[in-house]
């Protein structure tokens, strides 16, 4: 036999093949690696984590953010909800379409709400296909020019489709002592734009710290008021105008019961928002 067909038989077996379709279950990544090398696989971890939130037509993005069992958590924006009426739909990184409803994590008594903040979460039951979910971080530990990626779904210029899944890097650029209202606190320079709300902010270990929620310049509105009613002074407002914002991943977690981990796909996190 032809030397040259022996080695390239020997090259082709020691090959390892992945089933066609198939995406590895990504939790943290490695901060060593390279800035494109990490960028690169953050981007593959928020493809697996970002959903699409439905109901008669799209309304923005969500994030798989705990599994247990057959049942899915996805937590997005209240507003997002409210752009719609129910019943919503969730879908998943693969195309599929899952009925899905408001979590029992959710405040019923304000409607979507977790306490003043701008979160809700839906549920959807996946008995057949598992499903990644994100790896939870700190925002208490961003700093001013930290380098954070965001992820979602824009809207098309026409505000009825998206345009298909988006990540785009940026750096955080404001942490506010006290949160506006919504539960905002974290601005940075990524571009988001409407549809994007509801999506993942992660920091460079492909963890989530906020949830996006605001685009830059807005152009209706007074989103830049304290939870206590206060306004910024003049030149920080300026300033603030510049940013998109998010709520940070603690004004969810601080919702929830202690029990809820990163054990993602083994804790019953028993989570109810606390009275």
């Amino acid at each position: 036999m032809d030397w040259r067909l022996m080695m390239l038989i020997a090259c082709i077996g020691s090959l390892s093949i992945s089933p066609l379709g198939s995406k590895p279950n990504v939790r943290a990544l490695d901060t060593k690696s390279s800035t494109q090398g990490s960028a690169k696989q953050v981007q593959q971890l928020a493809e697996l984590i970002a959903v699409k939130v439905l109901s008669k037509d799209f309304l923005g993005s969500g994030i798989l953010i705990h599994k247990k069992g057959s049942v899915y958590q996805v937590l997005t924006n209240a507003h997002v909800l409210r752009s719609g009426n129910p019943p919503y739909q969730i879908q998943t990184p693969d195309g599929l379409i899952y009925a899905a409803d408001l979590s029992k994590m959710s405040n019923r008594s304000v409607p979507f709400y977790f306490k003043g903040n701008d979160l809700a979460v839906l549920q959807f039951r996946s008995p057949k296909i598992s499903y990644t979910v994100a790896s939870l971080g700190h925002a208490s530990t961003l700093s001013v020019g930290n380098e954070v990626f965001a992820a979602g779904f824009p809207f098309d210029s026409q505000g009825i489709q998206d345009t298909g899944f988006v990540f785009r890097r940026g750096q955080v650029s404001l942490v506010l002592d006290k949160a506006l209202e919504g539960g905002y606190r974290i601005g940075y320079t990524n571009d988001i734009v409407k549809g994007m709300s509801g999506g993942p902010l992660l920091n460079r270990a492909g963890q989530l710290v906020a949830i996006n929620g605001r685009h830059a310049e807005p152009l209706w509105g007074e989103p830049y008021i304290y939870q206590d009613g206060t306004q910024p002074e003049p030149p920080l407002l300026e300033q603030m105008s510049k940013y998109s914002w998010g709520i940070p991943i603690e004004e969810f977690m601080q919702m929830v019961s202690p029990s809820f981990t990163n054990n993602y796909s083994d804790t019953d996190i028993q989570a109810e928002v606390r009275r």
